[in-house]
């Protein structure tokens, strides 16, 4: 994926979004500006949609509620000279731990992860691997979140928002 500008780039992290388009927009909105967008599987229509609406590159991977998605279940993405892996986290069991993501990490060489499947915000850092999931923005009842991320020279730093 060729999605990356010379010399930093601010991106919305969303993920489950389970037809919920509308907040997904707002999440936008809220997060502006913006240089990508990346939605982290199970709402791959969503993504679609979102690609058509906004003047914005969107990068995403399905998930496990994304039957007839064309998109990768995972890829890894190369920008600011940073690798970082985009996957749903279905397929390392990330609802029983995030040894499984780890460990993969550590296989391919990326300097962060993100991914979504548990609906529960996550940021962590593990031996200089970063952690994040950025919660759901499905009306569940669940709390709703979602994430933006810098990637600047120097580092990656995440901040996780609230939306009602």
């Amino acid at each position: 994926m060729d999605i990356c500008y010379s010399s930093a780039m601010r991106v919305l992290v969303i993920s489950d979004t389970h037809g919920d388009v509308n907040r997904a927009l707002t999440a936008h909105s809220f997060s502006e500006p913006v240089d990508a967008i990346i939605h982290l599987g199970d709402g791959c229509a969503d993504a679609d949609l979102l690609c058509e609406a906004l003047d914005v590159p969107v990068i995403n991977v399905a998930g496990n509620c994304d039957m007839d998605a064309h998109a990768p279940r995972e890829l890894v993405w190369e920008c600011e000279g940073k690798r970082i892996l985009l996957t749903h986290g279905d397929a390392y069991q990330v609802k029983s731990g995030l040894v499984r993501l780890r460990q993969r990490a550590e296989e391919i060489g990326v300097n962060a992860v993100l991914f979504g499947h548990t609906h529960q915000a996550v940021l962590e850092k593990h031996s200089g691997l970063l952690l994040v999931n950025p919660g759901t923005l499905a009306n569940y009842g669940h709390h709703r979140s979602y994430a933006v991320m810098n990637l600047l020279p120097e580092g990656i730093t995440v901040q996780h928002f609230d939306i009602a």
